[in-house]
C-alpha cells in the first residue's frame, strides 16, 4: 500500500486536492482547494487561486473520463485576457489527493486535458477532458493528391530555417484585428506567405499564432490577411515571424520548397469519376494502353 493509502486507512484523514496544469508554451502552474500552499510532486500549488472540482466521473472501458473545475480568475495566474488569447487551451491536467500534512504523500486521481472553457463575472469553469479523448481522433492516413505532411514535421522534412522561408518583421499597421501590413522586401514573390503561418513574437500577442489567407502586395508594404483574428491585442511595432506557405500540391513542393522526395501525397490516383468509367472505343477511355 502506498503511504497515502495507509494514511486513509486510520479513519481520520487530512486530505486536499491539487492540480497542475501544463500549457503548450511550456509554463505550468500548480492549484488546491487547501487553504495553504504547499509542493506536490515537484510543483509548487497555489492555494490562493480558489480552485474547486466537481465529482470525478472514471470509468474501466473506452468511455472518456470527464470532471470539471472552477475557480476565480486571478490576475497573475488564471487571466481573463489569457483564457482569451487561447493560452490555457488543451493544457495538460494532473489532479492529485495530497495529505495536506506531509504533501508528498498523494495518489494522481486524473489525467487528461483542459477542454470547453468559459469564463465570466471574474470567474471560470473548466471541462476536464480524460487520456482517452485522443481515442476520438481519426487515426490513420488519408489517400488523396494533394500532400497530408504538415510543412517542416518529421514527415515533410524541410528545413524552414532559410531566410527564404522564414521572415521576421515589425507591423507598420493593423486593420480588424486579422489584417497586418508588413515591410516585406520584394524578393518574396506574392502570395508567398499564403497559407503559412504567422507567429507573434513579442507584444501583448507574444505566443500566438494563427494561418495566412491572403498574402497580397501593396504599394508601401505587405497586406496579410489571417484566417482569424488573433485573441490578444497587436499593434504597430510588435515583431512577427512569417513561415512561407505551401498549398500541398506536388508542383509546389518540386519548384518552391526543393522538397520532391518527401511529397507525401499521390498525384497519379484516379479520381472519383474512374470508378464509373467504362470503355469507350470512340473516346480515349477506350480500355487499351495509353
Amino acid at each position: 500500500m502506498s503511504a497515502l493509502a495507509d494514511h486513509l486507512a486510520i479513519g481520520t484523514s487530512t486530505v486536499c486536492r491539487a492540480w497542475v496544469l501544463r500549457r503548450k508554451d511550456g509554463i505550468v502552474h500548480g492549484f488546491t482547494d487547501h487553504d495553504r500552499d504547499m509542493i506536490v510532486d515537484g510543483v509548487a500549488c497555489l492555494a490562493s487561486s480558489g480552485m474547486a472540482a466537481g465529482a470525478l466521473q472514471a470509468s474501466t472501458g473506452m468511455a472518456v473520463d470527464n470532471v470539471e473545475a472552477s475557480g476565480a480568475l486571478q490576475h497573475d495566474v488564471i487571466s481573463e485576457a489569457d483564457l482569451k488569447a487561447g493560452r490555457w487551451d488543451a493544457a495538460e491536467v494532473t489532479a492529485y489527493l495530497v495529505n495536506w500534512q506531509d504533501p508528498g504523500s498523494f495518489e494522481i486521481l486524473f489525467r487528461g486535458s483542459l477542454g470547453e472553457i468559459s469564463w465570466g463575472d471574474g470567474r471560470f469553469s473548466a471541462e476536464l477532458r480524460g487520456l482517452a479523448e485522443a481515442l476520438n481522433k481519426t487515426q490513420g492516413r488519408v489517400f488523396q493528391s494533394r500532400c497530408d505532411a504538415v510543412l517542416g514535421d518529421g514527415r515533410c522534412r524541410k528545413d524552414l530555417s532559410d531566410d527564404i522561408f522564414t521572415l521576421e518583421v515589425e507591423v507598420v499597421e493593423v486593420e480588424d484585428a486579422r489584417v497586418l501590413f508588413l515591410p516585406i522586401p520584394d524578393l518574396y514573390e506574392a502570395r508567398w506567405f499564403e497559407r503559412g503561418r504567422l507567429d507573434v513574437l513579442d507584444g501583448a500577442a507574444s505566443g500566438l499564432s494563427e494561418q495566412v489567407k491572403t498574402d497580397r502586395i501593396g504599394t508601401t508594404s505587405r497586406r496579410i490577411e489571417l484566417w482569424a483574428g488573433l485573441r490578444a491585442p497587436i499593434a504597430a511595432g510588435d515583431r512577427v515571424r512569417l513561415q512561407a506557405g505551401c498549398d500541398k500540391r506536388m508542383a509546389t513542393c518540386r519548384f518552391k520548397f526543393d522538397n520532391l522526395l518527401n511529397f507525401r501525397g499521390f498525384p497519379h490516383i484516379p479520381g472519383d469519376d474512374w470508378m464509373m468509367a467504362y470503355p469507350n472505343s470512340r473516346a480515349v477511355n477506350d480500355g487499351g494502353k495509353r
